[in-house]
């Protein structure tokens, strides 16, 4: 991202996006069940409802952001919880540097085909890789109207490699504000060795 994009999202954020979507992604709620306990990786986590979530389940959470007024709401709300997450400034069009291997890998509406092949790379045996972006859509939906940030049918299975697809979903649903999302949905595990 450049210091544009930045600085887009830090005046969202400032102004006070997203303060009603604090609940987790229904993706994640679905499958939190099945996912080992351990550390967890939130990759371009916002004002972190998914990370709070994650650390509420006892997982160890890193939640990256290249806005710092997300991370700041994110570290006031942890606080107020009593929650610990790990949180990072990082800009995602740059090497992310992983030194652990993850149980959970998540990222949510943020798109960077690239970035989610490398992150396979850093789960854990065993470990999950849960994705939910923008799909491409003719239809009347929510979301970003620029398609570089949607991605298209079957980008999210190429991505995965040779992880095992354990879910695969890609079309229209409601969002929890009851309005229409064009969705690309994967839940994917990497090899036990």
């Amino acid at each position: 991202m450049s210091l544009a994009d930045s600085t887009k999202w830090n005046t969202r954020y400032r102004d006070g996006a997203y303060t009603t979507r604090t609940q987790p992604s229904r993706l994640l709620l679905d499958w939190i069940d099945k996912i080992p306990r351990g550390r967890a990786l939130d990759v371009a986590c916002g004002a972190g409802r998914n990370a709070l979530y994650l650390a509420g389940q006892h997982f160890a959470v890193d939640a990256v952001d290249v806005s710092s007024a997300a991370l700041e709401r994110a570290r006031t709300t942890a606080q107020g919880l009593g929650l610990s997450v790990n949180w990072l400034e990082h800009d995602l069009d740059e090497p992310l540097s992983l030194h652990d291997a993850y149980q959970l890998i998540l990222t949510i509406r943020y798109v960077n085909l690239p970035l989610i092949r490398q992150l396979a790379a850093n789960l854990a045996p065993g470990g999950f890789l849960v994705i939910e972006q923008h799909l491409a859509s003719t239809a009347t939906v929510i979301g970003p109207t620029n398609p570089a940030y949607r991605v298209n049918s079957g980008d999210l299975l190429a991505a995965a490699g040779d992880l095992q697809i354990l879910y695969l979903e890609e079309g229209l649903v409601a969002d929890p504000d009851g309005r229409t999302a064009a969705l690309a949905r994967l839940v994917a595990r990497r090899e036990r060795q």
